[in-house]
Parts: C-alpha cells; structure tokens; sequence
C-alpha cells in the first residue's frame, strides 16, 4: 500500500484487532508461474503477542504457492464502504472508499504434523468458542482416524511478518462536521449503509461531533 502519513496505523493493539475481527484473509505469493492468491481463514498466534498469524492450507495450495520457499503476503480487510461527495456539502468533491486494511508479509514456516493439528484444533476452537454448544475438532462423530486424514490433507504453517502495512482511510482529512455527516449516513439506513464503518469511523473519530 501507498504509505500517506494521514492514513497511516501504526498501533499494534489496533493492528491485532483488526486481524482478529477479520480474520478471512487473502494470501498472495509471487511464483515462477505468475501471481497466485488464496482465500483463508487465519488466526493471532495465542503463544505471541504481536501480529504473528498460524493458519492452514489445503493440499496442493502450499505447491501452488511454494509455501515457505519464498516470501507471502497476507492481507487482512476491515469494514470498507462508498462515501458519496453528497455528504461533502458544497464544493467540488468527488466520492471515495473509506476501509482499514493490514498487510503481513514474510517467509512462513511450515508446521509439523502434530503442530498443524494443534493449530487446526485451535482455529476450531477459536471460531467455536462463541457457541453454546461448541463443535470442536475432537467432538463426536469426529474420530481420531477422521482427525488425522484432515491433518494430512493440510499444511499448516505459521507468519512472522518480517513487513508490516497498515492503514485506515476513514475520513481524518475531513473537518469534524463532515465526518459526522458520514458516520450518520453510514449508520443510517440508506443505499449504502455500512453500520460497521461507522463504528470503525467512530475509533478514528470518538469526539466529532463535540
């Protein structure tokens, strides 16, 4: 990404959270046979507490992508929407796409069998956790045979970003009324309501409108 000092996020706290709460990434790598990209989900390592990420591939992805043989990029999209030059007022302005977005970029290392099945239980487990009656990896009509034939048909792999981009445009180059008028529009119920923008705004923005 462009680096503008303007949009800029350099806060790890809010760097985590934004790959926490969108955690269905896009895994680019650049091979002999072109550009390849892959769509999954992905998780902050537990043990570490900066933007570390583990996560799995299904086999022959890590071929296609030459997994630990060459650098990844991993992309990770928060709330994004259209913001419309009607919300500017008057004078010339033209529309724009507010969004947050971090980018983690390094040579993966690849996990071993029983890592790869600890990390696929623990991205069950992570996603599972918000249900009354979670189905883990280990629950019924699971079994160990099923478990491993999953875990064989996986490569799990570990990121420690050796670059990390990341940026949030959500408007800081707008005065505080305009700002308001967006977070309202977005908030709102018109054609291109976006609630999670605005409340993504409202981090950016808290005190607006005062």
């Amino acid at each position: 990404m462009r680096y503008n000092p303007k949009f800029a996020l350099d806060d790890l706290a809010e760097m985590r959270r934004i790959v926490e709460e969108n955690p269905f990434a896009t895994m680019i790598s650049d091979t002999p046979d072109g550009l390849v990209a892959s769509h999954y989900a992905m998780m902050l390592d537990p043990e570490r507490d900066d933007l570390t990420i583990i996560a799995h591939v299904g086999r022959p992805d890590e071929q296609l992508h030459g997994l630990g043989q060459r650098e990844l990029l991993v992309v990770f999209a928060g709330p994004h929407g259209y913001i419309s030059p009607g919300w500017y007022g008057d004078g010339t302005q033209v529309p724009t796409w507010n969004f947050t977005a971090v980018h983690l970029a390094g040579v993966p290392e690849i996990l071993s069998a029983e890592e790869n099945l600890r990390a696929l239980d623990g991205l069950v487990h992570h996603f599972e956790r918000h249900r009354p009656e979670p189905r883990l990896l280990w629950s019924p009509p699971n079994d160990p045979v099923a478990i491993e034939r999953l875990e064989k048909g996986t490569v799990g792999f570990r990121l420690t970003p050796a670059r990390v981009s990341a940026k949030r445009k959500l408007s800081q180059n707008k005065p505080p009324e305009v700002v308001e008028t967006i977070i309202a529009e977005l908030a709102g119920d018109g054609p291109f309501a976006h609630p999670q923008l605005a409340a993504e705004m409202r981090r950016v923005h808290p005190a607006a409108g005062e």
